[in-house]
Formats: C-alpha cells, structure tokens, sequence
C-alpha cells in the first residue's frame, strides 16, 4: 500500500476492483489480473466502521480483571492491536509489538509489518480455545444489550473475524492495514 497514492490508496482498497458489496462479511478479493497482493476483510456488523473495535475494547477493560490471569494475558496481547493499537491511555496491557510509525500519507486505524503478524496469529490459537470462557464475565461485567458490542456474541465475533485476519496474513506472509473509514 505504500507505493500506491493515497487517492488510488482507498480505490484500490474500496474500489471498483471488486465484485462484491463494500460491507459483506469476510474476505473480498480483487477482479483485477495482479492484484492478489492483498485482500480486503469486512468485519461483521461494522459496516466499516472503526468504532465497534473501540467499543470492544471498552468492554473488555470493564470485565479484563474478572478473567483468569493467563487468558486475561493472552486476550491483552491479541486485542491490543484491534482496540488500542498501542494507544498510550489504554490500560490494558499492550502486546509487547514494537511500535513502529507508519511513513505513508494514510488515516490508519492499525498497520502490522508481515513480520509482527505470527505472533499475533499465535495468540489468536490461544485465545480461540477461551473464547467461550469469556462469556461469563462478559455478561455479568461489560454487557450492555442495545448498545455498541454490548452483547457477547458481537464481542466473541469481532474478536473471531480478527483472528480470521491475522490467520490469513500469516498463511500468505503478509502483514495488515487497517484503514479508517
């Protein structure tokens, strides 16, 4: 994506190169003859938005201390680059990723170099096994019906879909950008 222009940036990520609609679930891949050097993956009921993530991560705070330590350590790790992205107020751990600053002309939500997504994928394997231990103090901690990520199943979803990501990078060596939209 650095070598494109940021106009063609957002074309080339949204565009017409694709068949399907902008706000499906899961991966949309390019019709264009070439462009099999990146995919596009919508995260469900986000319709692009960035805001679900952040909500996300406002659940997890409120429940994080109410999990056992070891799947509170490995969740940290794994969602700190979907909700926090290393932001310097965010109270949860951080996953221990260097920062690196991104030098292209772009409003990014997240940008991961192909060599910090293994980790990641790691720590999806970890917390997919936990997932369902999760749902207790979700509901009795963050739950909020009617609001934002308020339910457990749209946390466990939104913490699933970025798991499909990281997956999916890693089997390709490819590293994740995450736009703004």
């Amino acid at each position: 994506m650095a070598v494109v222009d940021p106009c063609p940036r957002r074309t080339a990520a949204f565009g017409e190169a694709y068949s399907d609609d902008l706000f499906e679930h899961g991966w949309s891949w390019s019709t264009q003859p070439g462009d099999d050097w990146f995919g596009r993956y919508a995260f469900r009921n986000t319709h692009g938005s960035y805001k679900p993530h952040a909500w996300a991560g406002f659940r997890w705070e409120h429940m994080r201390e109410f999990v056992e330590p070891k799947v509170r350590e490995v969740v940290d790790r794994f969602a700190d680059t979907l909700f926090w992205h290393g932001l310097e107020d965010a109270t949860g751990a951080g996953s221990g990723l260097p920062g690196r600053p991104c030098t292209w002309d772009a409003d990014l939500s997240l940008w991961c170099p192909p060599d910090q997504v293994p980790p990641l994928a790691g720590w999806w394997q970890q917390v997919k096994t936990h997932l369902e231990t999760l749902r207790e103090p979700f509901i009795q901690h963050a739950a909020e019906p009617g609001g934002r990520i308020g339910m457990f199943e749209s946390f466990a979803d939104l913490l699933t879909d970025w798991g499909e990501v990281v997956t999916e990078a890693e089997r390709r060596g490819w590293g994740i950008v995450g736009l703004r939209c």
